[in-house]
């Protein structure tokens, strides 16, 4: 049994081809959208629906297997690093995501100053800029 058939199964997921073929998309790093995603799959696979890639991101995302992610007007886009307190930094420009550390340790930002009674889980931290590419072509076309 593989690795992603052991994690599948210690999150209560059955094992199918779909899902170890996301997985292992994911596993290849990156902040993805599902059409790349889906893309990637249907190399490994004979064939598989959008929706179908649309649903087993969900089950991993709910399983705690995936991350989703969604900048402001951008689509969704989906991780596997999960379990820590990591943000992201996103290009203005050309869209490219990065992954920063928590820059003051555990989970501080997961203690809110009010809470109203949520029990907090999660806090998502964007940071916006240009990246180096962006900030190289800005500056030749001045």
């Amino acid at each position: 049994m593989s690795g992603a058939e052991e994690l599948l199964r210690s999150k209560g997921l059955r094992v199918t081809r779909p899902r170890l073929a996301v997985l292992d998309v994911l596993d290849g790093g990156g902040h993805l959208e599902v059409d790349e995603i889906t893309r990637r799959v249907r190399e490994r696979l004979d064939s598989v629906s959008t929706q179908a890639v649309y649903d087993v991101l969900g089950a991993l995302s709910r399983a705690g297997l995936s991350r989703r992610i969604e900048p402001a007007g951008s689509p969704a886009r989906y991780e596997a690093r999960v379990g820590d307190n990591h943000h992201h930094v996103v290009c203005r420009g050309c869209g490219e995501i990065a992954d920063v550390d928590c820059a003051v340790g555990s989970a501080p930002c997961l203690e809110p100053s009010v809470s109203h009674g949520f029990e907090v889980d999660e806090a998502e931290v964007t940071f916006w800029g240009l990246c180096p590419g962006c900030r190289a072509r800005r500056s030749a076309d001045v």
